[in-house]
C-alpha cells in the first residue's frame, strides 16, 4: 500500500492507494502546533477504522507547501510507517517538463496536480485548484507544465471581509438563491461564490486563447463542487487529483 499526503495551508488530503486503487482517504486541518507523534496516532486510528494494516504500507509520497510542517511529517512516516518518505521537489522525477523560469518556485501540489491530469486526460490541459489560494495551472499538448495564476481562495476572501470590514459577519459558505442578495449574508454569498464564478470563466477563457483555442479544464480542491456548477467552463471534477499525482510519482521514482 501507499499512503499519500497532500498537505496543504488550511487541510492535509491523505489517501491510501491499494494496487492503484484509492481505497481510503481522510481530510484533516494543518495543524503547525501537532507534533509527529500526533499525527501517527491520528493516521494510526484511522487506518484501524478503516481496517487497514499500517505494517502494509510500503512508501509514503508527500506534497507539501507549508515548510514548517514539512519536517513532522516526515519524522511520523519513519516513526510510524518505518518507510523513508519520498517527498516531491527538486530531484524527483515527476515525468513532466517544467517550463515556469525558476522551476523551484512551483508549488508541489501543482506539479502533481499537472502530472495526474495529463496522465488521465492528455493536453492542452487546465487545471483549476480550489484550495486556500486558487490555482490555475496550463498543461501543453506535450505534457509540459506552462504555469499559470494565482488568485485569493474562496474562504481567504471571506475571511477578509470578515476581519477588515467591521460590520460584515462571518458567513457559511453556500450557494444562495439569488445573485441580488437581500441579506447581508446573501449578498456575501454571492460576491464571493459568483465572483469566483467570473473569475475562473475569464482566465480559462484567456489561458485558453493562449493555448491556442482548445483545452480541457478539470477542477479539483475541496471547493471545486461548490463552483463547477455555476462556472461553465469547467469540463470535470476531480476531487483526488493531487493524491493521484503523488500515486504516479511514487511509482515513477520507485520505477527508477
Amino acid at each position: 500500500m501507499i499512503l499519500a499526503l497532500d498537505i496543504g495551508n488550511t487541510n492535509t488530503v491523505l489517501g491510501v492507494y491499494a494496487e492503484g486503487a484509492l481505497v481510503a482517504h481522510w481530510r484533516i486541518a494543518t495543524d503547525h502546533h501537532k507534533t509527529a507523534d500526533e499525527y501517527g496516532l491520528l493516521l494510526r486510528n484511522f487506518f484501524a477504522l478503516a481496517g487497514l494494516e499500517p505494517a502494509r504500507v510500503e512508501g509514503v509520497a508527500i506534497a507539501c507547501v507549508v515548510p514548517p510542517v514539512l519536517e513532522t511529517f516526515e519524522q511520523m512516516a519513519r516513526r510510524y510507517f518505518g518507510v523513508e518518505p519520498l517527498v516531491v521537489g527538486p530531484g524527483i522525477k515527476t515525468g513532466i517538463p517544467i517550463r515556469y523560469e525558476n522551476p523551484k518556485e512551483v508549488g508541489a501540489d501543482r506539479i502533481v496536480n499537472a502530472v495526474a491530469g495529463f496522465a488521465k486526460y492528455g493536453g492542452p490541459l487546465i487545471i483549476v485548484d480550489f484550495g486556500t489560494a486558487t490555482t490555475f495551472d496550463a498543461v501543453s499538448e506535450r505534457g509540459e507544465y506552462l504555469g499559470g495564476a494565482i488568485a485569493p481562495g474562496i474562504v481567504i476572501s471571506l475571511e477578509a471581509l470578515f476581519e477588515r470590514a467591521a460590520r460584515l459577519p462571518r458567513v457559511e459558505l453556500v450557494k444562495p438563491r439569488q445573485v441580488i442578495g437581500r441579506t447581508t449574508n446573501g449578498a456575501m454569498q454571492a460576491g464571493i461564490i459568483y465572483g469566483t464564478v467570473g473569475q475562473v470563466n475569464e482566465l480559462v477563457r484567456r489561458m485558453k486563447a493562449e493555448l491556442g483555442g482548445e483545452a480541457r479544464v478539470v477542477a479539483t480542491g475541496g471547493l471545486a463542487e461548490v463552483i463547477s456548477s455555476e462556472a461553465e467552463v469547467i469540463e470535470v471534477v476531480e476531487p483526488f487529483l493531487t493524491l493521484e499525482g503523488l500515486r504516479l510519482i511514487y511509482e515513477l521514482n520507485r520505477k527508477e
